[in-house]
Parts: C-alpha cells; sequence; structure tokens
C-alpha cells in the first residue's frame, strides 16, 4: 500500500463524520425552526421538505432515528392543529396549494417509514413501526373530527399495510438488505401482532379487509405477500366470538357505539340463522334504510356499525382467509402450517366452515403428513358442521401402508385413527379391515410401531366385542379325518381399496397372534393379551405412541433381571464334523480326520 493513501482514509472518515454532524444539527435545526413558525405556512413548507430530505440522505442509523422521530413530532402537531386535514371550502388557493404539499411530504414519509421496516437496524424498524401507529391515531382523529364522523386515514393506513405485506426494500442509503427477499422480518410481525393485531378490534378489522381485497381473485401480487399475510394471520389467538368482546380500539373515535345499535348488539334480521350469501354480495340499491337500523344486513352498515357488529368481523375473517388459501396451495409447507391451525383457529370464526370444503379435499389427496391433518379438518368438518363426506374412511385406509409405519408421524396417525374409530356406529365390517390391514403390515414393522398396534387394536376390539371373532376363529375341520386342515387360506382382500369389501370379518388377525415369539420381549408379553380374556380395561393409547429403538433399547437395559441368565454353552467338539473314522480303543466319540484343516482348527477338546 502507498504512503499517499493513508492519509487521504483518515480525510474520508473525518469528512464523513463531519457530514454525519452537520445531518444531525441541520435535523435539529429545522424542527426546532418547524415547532416555532408553525403558522407561516410558507416557511413550513419549504422547511418541512428539508427535513424529509434530510432524513432519508442519513447514511448514520442513528442520525435516521433522530430524523424519523422529528418528523413525528413535526407531523403529529401539524395534525392536532388541523393542517393536514381535507381542503375546506372557506380556504384560499394558496393554502389549499399548501396543504397539498403537506400531504404530499406526509405520503413519502409514510413511504419511507414502511421501507424501514425491512431495514437490517433492528431498532429502526421498531421504531418504524411505532412511529406509523401512533402517527395513524392522531391522522385519524383529526380527520374524524374535522368529518364530524368516525374515520381512519386511509392514504397512512395504506402505507402501513403496504409496509407488512409487500415488504418494500430500505430506502436507507447504507441500508444492505437483500433485494430478493421480501419475507416480513420476525420481530416486526410479532410486534404488530402482539401490540395492536391481536389486541385492538379495529386494527383487525381494517386490515382483514384490506388484505382480502389484496388478494381478491385477479389481483396480480408477489408470491412473498401471502406468505407474509398468512404470517400475521396464524399468529392471531383472540378473534372475538362474543359482541361483548368488542371493546378495544386503537382510534379513539370507533370507541363509542353508534347510536342505532347498543353497545356490541347483533344486527337483526328476520332469519334465524345469517345469511351468508348476503354477506358476499354487493348492495344493489333494492333495499332501503328505514332509518330504524333493523334489516341492515352487513354490507349496509357504515364503519362505525361494522366494527361494533361480532357478524361483521366474521365476515371480514372470512373474506379474507377464501382469498389467501388458494395462494397457499402451491406450498407444502404453507399447506401444512394452515392445516394445524385451521380446525381450532379458523374454522370456528368462518361464516360458512363448509366452503372449506374442497381445500381440504385436495390437501387430503396429497397424502403424508398434510394429508393427516386435512383428515383431521375433514373430521371436523363432518363431526360439528355436518358435512356429507361418504369417502372419508375409504381415504383414511388409503394410509395404511408401509409407509406410515416407518415415517415420523406414525404417532399423528394413530391419535387420528384412534379419534376417527373411536364412534360405537361404526359397522364391524369397516372396522375389521382396518385390524386386518394394522396385523397384515405388522410383519414388517419395527418393534416401536408393534408396541403402538397391538394397544391400538385390543382397544377397537374391546369397544366392538362384534370383532371378537378375529381372534377366537377356528380352523375348518375335515370332515374324513376329523382333524384341522393343514392349509389355511386367508380370505382377506389386501388389495381391495374399500374397506367395506375386503373380507376381514370372516378373517382372522393370525399376524399378530404370531407376535407372542417376536425377538422384542416387549413386544411379546403385549401380544399375549390376545390369548387371554378381556377383561382388562383400555389401554392409554399415548403411553405407547413416542416408543423409539432408543426407548425400546433403554428399557430393555435396565429392566432388572429377577434369575441371572446362563453364560455357560455346552462343549461341542466336533463343530463341522469331517471324515469319520475308527476309533481308538477306550475312545467313544469319534475322530476327525487330521486330513482336514478346517475341522482340525475347529476341534476343540
Amino acid at each position: 500500500m502507498s504512503t499517499t493513501s493513508l492519509p487521504a482514509r483518515k480525510k474520508r472518515k473525518l469528512s464523513e463524520t463531519r457530514a454525519s454532524e452537520a445531518n444531525e444539527d441541520t435535523i435539529a435545526t429545522l424542527e426546532k425552526s418547524l415547532m416555532v413558525s408553525a403558522e407561516n405556512t410558507t416557511s413550513v413548507k419549504v422547511e418541512l421538505a428539508k427535513l424529509v430530505k434530510a432524513t432519508k440522505k442519513a447514511t448514520d442509523p442513528e442520525i435516521t432515528h433522530k430524523g424519523i422521530y422529528a418528523l413525528y413530532r413535526v407531523f403529529v402537531s401539524l395534525a392536532s392543529s388541523g393542517r393536514l386535514v381535507g381542503t375546506q371550502k372557506a380556504d384560499t388557493e394558496e393554502k389549499k396549494a399548501i396543504r397539498n404539499e403537506l400531504l404530499k411530504q406526509l405520503k413519502t414519509y409514510g413511504e419511507f417509514l414502511s421501507s424501514l421496516l425491512k431495514d437490517q437496524e433492528e431498532s429502526l424498524h421498531t421504531a418504524a413501526l411505532q412511529i406509523l401507529m401512533s402517527v395513524l391515531k392522531h391522522l385519524s382523529t383529526a380527520v374524524s373530527k374535522s368529518s364530524g364522523q368516525p374515520q381512519i386515514h386511509m392514504i397512512w393506513w395504506r402505507c402501513i399495510v403496504q409496509g407488512l405485506t409487500v415488504c418494500p426494500l430500505s430506502l436507507r442509503p447504507s441500508s444492505t438488505s437483500s433485494s430478493s427477499n421480501r419475507a416480513l422480518i420476525s420481530t416486526v410481525r410479532d410486534q404488530f401482532v402482539d401490540t395492536w393485531f391481536s389486541v385492538h378490534d379495529d386494527i383487525r378489522w381494517f386490515f382483514l379487509r384490506d388484505t382480502g381485497n389484496l388478494l381478491k381473485p385477479g389481483a396480480t401480487v408477489d408470491p412473498q405477500v401471502p406468505e407474509n399475510i398468512f404470517s400475521i394471520l396464524e399468529k392471531l389467538n383472540t378473534m372475538p366470538t362474543d359482541a361483548s368482546e368488542l371493546n378495544e380500539f386503537w382510534i379513539p373515535a370507533f370507541a363509542k357505539a353508534p347510536s342505532d345499535l347498543g353497545l356490541g348488539a347483533e344486527i337483526p334480521d328476520d332469519d334465524e340463522e345469517d345469511d351468508w350469501r348476503k354477506s358476499f354480495d354487493e348492495p344493489d340499491g333494492s333495499e332501503h334504510d328505514d332509518g330504524t337500523g333493523k334489516g341492515n344486513r352487513v354490507y349496509r352498515l357504515s364503519t362505525l356499525q361494522s366494527l361494533h357488529s361480532l357478524t361483521s368481523h366474521r365476515v371480514q375473517f372470512t373474506v379474507c382467509w377464501f382469498a389467501l388459501l388458494p395462494h397457499l396451495s402451491g406450498s407444502m409447507h404453507l399447506c401444512l402450517r394452515v392445516l394445524n391451525i385451521l380446525h381450532r383457529g379458523i374454522m370456528p370464526h368462518l361464516t360458512r366452515p363448509l366452503r372449506l370444503n374442497d381445500w381440504i379435499g385436495g390437501c387430503v389427496d396429497l397424502g403424508g403428513s398434510i394429508g393427516l391433518l386435512a383428515l383431521n379438518s375433514l373430521f371436523t368438518l363432518m363431526q360439528e358442521y355436518n358435512l356429507d363426506y361418504p369417502s372419508f374412511y375409504t381415504k383414511l385406509y388409503a394410509f395404511l401402508d408401509s409407509d406410515v409405519l416407518h415415517l415420523k408421524h406414525r404417532s399423528r396417525f394413530f391419535r387420528l385413527a384412534e379419534l376417527f374409530l373411536s364412534s360405537t356406529h361404526l359397522p364391524s365390517t369397516l372396522l375389521a379391515s382396518f385390524l386386518k390391514r394394522l396385523s397384515r403390515l405388522s410383519l414388517s414393522a419395527p418393534p416401536a410401531a408393534l408396541v403402538v398396534i397391538i394397544p391400538f387394536t385390543y382397544n377397537i376390539m374391546k369397544r366392538h366385542p362384534a370383532l371378537m371373532c378375529l381372534v377366537h376363529r377356528r380352523l375348518s375341520i375335515n370332515e374324513s379325518t376329523g382333524l384341522p386342515e393343514n392349509h389355511y387360506v386367508d380370505p382377506f382382500n389386501p388389495d381391495e381399496t374399500s374397506p367395506l369389501l375386503t373380507n376381514a370379518l370372516d378373517s382372522c388377525l393370525w399376524e399378530l397372534v404370531s407376535m407372542k415369539n417376536h425377538y422384542q420381549a416387549s413386544v411379546a408379553i403385549l401380544a399375549r393379551i390376545f390369548e387371554e380374556q378381556f377383561t382388562k380395561p383400555q389401554y392409554a393409547l399415548e403411553d405407547f405412541l413416542d416408543h423409539t429403538y432408543g426407548t425400546l433399547f433403554t428399557t430393555e437395559i435396565k429392566k432388572r433381571i429377577k434369575a441371572d441368565p446362563a453364560l455357560a454353552m455346552e462343549h461341542i467338539k466336533d463343530l463341522f464334523p469331517g471324515k469319520q473314522i475308527a476309533p481308538r480303543e477306550g475312545d467313544k466319540e469319534t475322530l476327525i480326520s487330521a486330513t482336514d484343516l478346517v475341522s482340525e482348527i475347529w476341534t476343540f477338546g
């Protein structure tokens, strides 16, 4: 390195430091000037543009941090004084032009803050989200006060939605965020969900409405947008279930209940059940409000009325999810995450859960872990929402193959299968097919799967006494000899796909009975239960689901030995008998020919 490069390098560092200090001083000076000369509209317009520009050009995160908070204080002051409210009729053209310029700078500031949500500096994206939500409250309060009715500042709110869903790259000059990564940062997501989305009813309602519109059919969105939206929705665990729970609002103007509806009152309707089809229709103008508020459908309500209506919240939740699900179908990972929460976190809050039938059915056809979880959701639709799905048990029967006993989702399958087959109204023919298929698969199953199959079979037979013939069936007797037939032909058809046509009820579980001679002692002991009377209570299946080779081995080595095992073996001289020769006098053993080298080596004594 040449000697001339060292001074230049120091000069660059010094110039950068001086530039940062100058930028910091500029921000402080402009903020002070703006707060003092708030009434001088021309001065405010010019100095505000300089402050926005200085903040956007700052490369040091600390300077950016001070800049966005300086702008926050300035815009809150302007909003409180009514300078950012829509144009009034009495205003002059000059005031209108200045107001438009202030709103332009406000939009630029909002876009810059939304881009900081993707900045690599955690302090910046945390502060940016707090400022975005705080400014939203002040702007919405000012707009509501000016118009005389509760409103949200839609331009600013869309900046927030844009930053949380599209995740634009950081506009800060020194930011190094990747241009290909548009995923929502987890800390930003958790902060938004825990502080606003799961707490405040108005924020949740507006977010569900706008993201549902963003994903509506025909809309072109970035592939990362649906995943960002889903990452927020899957964290929601405070969806209201009663109208009285709609009592927390971020924007104060929305907290007061509308005069024509009681606090959290439900929308009256002539029908006993909500007509879900009308919830999604656009108003055609054929219905008119008589001023009483009665007969108003959800889509006929004002924003304030909708925020205090439980049905309206459920409709927005439903529209958002049904717009989102088609965008997630292409990813196995995302489908798995949806199915994990579908039955407990989504279905109870939908206006029409049965519309999930097609999407869940497509997931069942994928098989594997996704198919198993989809079966669970499908069973929930059948059990709680009266879905008619005749081929459910045929689909479940198709999952019984050799793979299910060897894969990691084996325990999940048996948990669900025990739930699906728990009804005492299921036909014995169907249940026999499941037990016989498991019995046949047990011939090639690992010991960890066998210790689940045997208690699972015992529990079902205990619950359905008509299946006892599967373990007490006698072999056919030959009429001529009066002895059992030596050759047994199993009538079970393993290639039949329908569990009602396999002839399993005419067969027997000889495969499981043979397990009493299994090399694994725990399996052999369990299999002997079929030779005893069925007087023992049902097994707790959870005690057997998590066994592996490791747990079985640990159990064996920790088992207390009651009797010492025999260690001595019977002495064998001729392990490999060779050519026999005449015994010597006084020797009763046959000697081995010495010419056989292998036999000579393995001859003891």
